[in-house]
């Protein structure tokens, strides 16, 4: 059999303790519309997908995320685009950081949205093998979420 017939292809998976799997780093907007993102194999960190995200969306006044997004590198990054790093800092660090803990608490649209994502059978189950088609099943389902 011909090498052009075998489907071959990224797959973005990858094991951590979890186990074997793919994680979705996502970016939404102040609705929690979501305005992209992107796929890794699940033993990658989270914050190696920041700056690709952080490109999709440049006139960001502010920008949300977790403990895990906490590095003086991205925080300037996010500074850089005159827009306010809403991330707390991680319980090691010596001179601790100050957040909004108020404006912290609408972080909750992101998880909404990934919980949005996960009705989706499709997407939750990753029935795709090929990144490509894994992607486009999240894409289908992102332009459902914003008709909605």
């Amino acid at each position: 059999m011909p090498q052009a017939l075998k489907k071959h292809g990224p797959q973005a998976l990858g094991r951590s303790r979890g186990g074997f799997g793919t994680k979705i780093h996502g970016i939404v907007d102040a609705l929690g519309n979501p305005i992209g993102f992107t796929l890794t194999g699940s033993e990658q960190a989270d914050i190696t997908q920041a700056p690709a995200l952080l490109d999709k969306a440049p006139s960001a006044g502010a920008v949300m995320a977790d403990k895990g997004y906490d590095a003086d590198a991205l925080v300037e990054r996010i500074q850089s685009q005159k827009a306010e790093a809403i991330i707390p800092p991680r319980s090691h660090r010596k001179n601790p950081r100050p957040y909004d803990r108020h404006r912290y608490q609408s972080r909750n649209l992101i998880e909404r949205h990934f919980n949005q994502l996960k009705q989706f059978r499709r997407v939750a189950t990753r029935y795709e093998k090929l990144a490509a088609h894994f992607a486009a099943m999240i894409t289908c389902r992102c332009i459902l979420i914003w008709l909605k």
